[in-house]
């Protein structure tokens, strides 16, 4: 049903721009298997009769069960190596940006939305178990294939071909259950306080001016943390002007943006001028 809700005139441009997507996620064109695709065209039967309850229940994206299934047989049948999916799930991970060839392949909101599917259902009925003990966001393919993502960080392609009870694969499931063990992978998992993201500070002559040298990713926590410390600091000095350098600041998330908005406010009635400096792409 989903592939056949893709905007296209026939099932031939419903793959293409499915396969186009999938290519770009990879960072390189993917080729079909041709001997896979006929296998699952002939023995294919359970789609096409769900596909035809979905036509019957007004649902299907097409008016032709074929159009919806054979774009999805063929999809189903493109090649990929574990290092294709590694840089998949970084790309997911990136908030859409491929890590090498830089293209924004999807915008931000759509690979979250992404994430939450995986995270969600994206190991079949194991999908609970595997949050619980593995915690990161995955999808698992018949084929022996698991696709797994650190949102933020990276992701992280395995392979080995014989599956489970739920049809995922054994070994990688156990190898990822392992990385994520040892290496504090688990999404759930927190350190014990925020990292911090004041950098130097910097006070001007005869105290009428300082600097905040802020740094890293500008979040709710993060940005509460530099509305805190720059009332401390101004009142401890009395600077009557105060300057906050983003120049190492990695991204600004629309919360904080708002609340660096509201303090210039405050700090505007109070008579204390701030000065927004080095900003870094997207910030405000």
């Amino acid at each position: 049903m989903t592939t056949s809700l893709i905007p296209a005139a026939d099932a031939d441009e419903r793959y293409a721009r499915v396969r186009d997507v999938l290519s770009r996620f990879a960072g390189r064109e993917l080729d079909l298997d041709d001997d896979v695709y006929r296998s699952e065209a002939t023995t294919g039967h359970r789609n096409r009769a769900l596909a035809g309850l979905t036509l019957a229940a007004g649902v299907l994206g097409t008016d032709d069960v074929d159009d919806a299934t054979d774009p999805y047989f063929r999809q189903c049948s493109l090649l990929v190596s574990a290092t294709d999916l590694a840089l998949m799930g970084a790309t997911l991970a990136n908030n859409g940006v491929h890590p090498l060839t830089r293209e924004q392949v999807v915008d931000a909101r759509v690979a979250r939305d992404t994430l939450s599917l995986m995270a969600t259902c994206g190991m079949y009925d194991r999908s609970g178990a595997w949050v619980f003990r593995v915690g990161m966001p995955a999808k698992s393919g018949v084929g022996g294939g698991i696709v797994a993502v650190k949102p933020g960080e990276f992701g992280v392609g395995v392979f080995s071909p014989p599956l489970d009870a739920a049809g995922n694969s054994s070994r990688g499931v156990a190898l990822l259950e392992l990385l994520s063990e040892r290496s504090g992978l688990h999404m759930f998992d927190h350190t014990a306080a925020p990292p911090s993201p004041m950098g130097d500070i910097t006070v001007g002559e005869a105290e009428a001016e300082v600097t905040m040298a802020l740094r890293g990713e500008l979040d709710f926590v993060a940005m509460e943390q530099v509305v805190h410390d720059a009332r401390r600091l101004v009142e401890f000095t009395g600077a009557t002007t105060l300057r906050l350098d983003l120049e190492a600041v990695t991204r600004v998330a629309p919360v904080a943006e708002r609340l660096l908005r509201a303090m210039v406010q405050v700090a505007d009635a109070a008579g204390l001028a701030v000065l927004v400096v080095n900003r870094p792409a997207g910030a405000p």
